[in-house]
């Protein structure tokens, strides 16, 4: 009866102290995880970054408003995107992140100039950015499953020098005969 009892005991003191570590692990891997994904933003290794996210990652962009998914509409349209018109971007976490299990909430800063492909209209601008911003993130078995990106995107036009709306030249007119 005596044995018994201790090994429910230890049971009882241990359960929370495994839930403890195991839970301190998952946010220790959230981190880590976050920590290669923006070392492959950083190298400029689209294929890199991607490789960090889950397959059919939920990619939220707050300016948009609208998510994208999957691996490759995020790595084509946002991370390759962003790695071609910034050709010299640094991605950068401010402060201590909030890491909760699997989830990650951090303020970042990313800088960078537009001497590579235009973000609009015909050219690169060659103006310089320092956008700060808020990422939140969720993992799955050592992958990202949701990136949220919240930032102001008035703040990225103005700086790169952009118009409110590219500038649309107006439809020609389709030729017409004149009367003989």
């Amino acid at each position: 009866m005596k044995i018994s009892t201790l090994q429910g005991l230890s049971r009882l003191v241990l359960l929370p102290l495994i839930l403890c570590v195991g839970n301190a692990h998952a946010a220790d891997s959230a981190l880590k995880v976050v920590q290669k994904y923006m070392a492959a933003w950083n190298a400029h290794n689209y294929n890199e970054a991607a490789l960090s996210l889950d397959y059919d990652v939920e990619y939220f962009d707050a300016t948009v408003g609208a998510s994208s998914y999957g691996i490759v509409t995020a790595r084509d349209n946002v991370i390759q995107f962003f790695m071609m018109a910034l050709p010299d971007l640094q991605w950068k976490m401010e402060g201590k992140p909030i890491v909760q299990g699997d989830s990650i909430a951090f303020r970042w800063v990313f800088t960078g100039t537009n001497t590579g492909i235009p973000f609009e209209c015909e050219k690169p601008t060659g103006k310089a950015i320092e956008l700060h911003g808020l990422t939140m993130i969720h993992t799955k078995a050592g992958r990202i499953q949701y990136h949220g990106g919240y930032y102001d995107a008035k703040t990225l036009r103005d700086q790169l020098g952009l118009a409110p709306t590219c500038p649309v030249p107006a439809p020609v007119p389709a030729a017409t005969e004149t009367a003989k």
